[in-house]
């Protein structure tokens, strides 16, 4: 079965879940002192650990952990800052929670380096193709895969974004994308897709991406979707950064309303609130 409300499993060593019931919530930690939202605040290792110990009370249920800004016209940064940042809060916070771990990077050594010291999921921007080693990787640590859609790099791609018809083009890239891991050795059941909403995309494509949830997950992959706090709710609503809590819970009701299966999000207790209470008042089935 695909489609809106399929329940597809989501299956690397030590995670075997089957997704679809609810959205799972992913808690952003960033270790950067650049990032568009909380640039700054998590940079000493005590401070975002106690962050991630934080989001996960409130209930995350995957901890994903960045130490490189990947926000519109960000400065790369070196490969040995983005493991001085990540590898000790990953290593402190594996020691301390119980659900998984994720890295949010597209480079391979970083990715290996983080799976060594307790990450069990590579969440890749590129979708694995900015590092040619990145698949290599995956294949040879049997980790969850997050393959998102990008268009440019972070350099480039708010830079005239562009195409025919936004929704059937990121879904005819996730059939080749999906294939061509798959060929390479990492399981489909290993990975999860995102599309990407605002890397490469003009707001008018994140709400297409965003009111077409059924189109990708008839790919027959769970979807995960980062919408918190980005810059198309500014659009939408004409409200700062700090303002776009409330934006950022209503499009979580309307994913979850198209069952989305995981949200990338700043405010879990927030979302995790407003997705209990829709829960507990939806209609039910006859």
């Amino acid at each position: 079965m695909t489609g809106d409300s399929a329940q597809y499993v989501w299956k690397f060593p030590g995670f075997d879940r089957q997704l679809g019931e609810r959205p799972l919530l992913m808690g952003i930690l960033n270790t950067t002192p650049d990032s568009f939202s909380d640039g700054g605040k998590f940079m000493l290792t005590d401070r975002a650990v106690e962050h991630g110990l934080q989001l996960v009370a409130e209930g995350a249920d995957i901890l994903d952990v960045g130490g490189e800004s990947t926000r519109p016209g960000a400065t790369p940064v070196s490969l040995d800052e983005e493991l001085r940042r990540v590898i000790p809060v990953i290593e402190r916070l594996a020691s301390l929670v119980k659900v998984p771990i994720s890295i949010d990077t597209f480079k391979a050594e970083v990715a290996e380096r983080a799976i060594r010291s307790g990450a069990r999921i590579v969440n890749d921007i590129s979708g694995l193709r900015f590092d040619e080693r990145m698949v290599e990787v995956c294949v040879k640590n049997p980790c969850g895969v997050i393959c998102m859609h990008i268009q440019g790099t972070p350099q480039t791609m708010q830079i005239g974004p562009h195409y025919h018809d936004v929704v059937t083009e990121l879904c005819e890239d996730f059939m080749i994308r999906l294939q061509a891991l798959e060929q390479a050795g990492i399981p489909r059941e290993r990975i999860v897709i995102d599309p990407g909403v605002g890397f490469g995309k003009t707001a008018q494509h994140n709400l297409e991406i965003l009111s077409n949830i059924a189109r990708f997950r008839q790919l027959g992959r769970p979807v995960l979707i980062g919408h918190s706090r980005k810059r198309f709710l500014q659009k939408l609503l004409g409200e700062a950064i700090d303002e776009r809590l409330f934006g950022t819970v209503g499009v979580s009701i309307s994913l979850a309303q198209q069952h989305v299966d995981l949200l990338r999000i700043h405010d879990v207790a927030a979302n995790r609130d407003a997705l209990l209470a829709w829960r507990a008042t939806r209609p039910q089935p006859a």
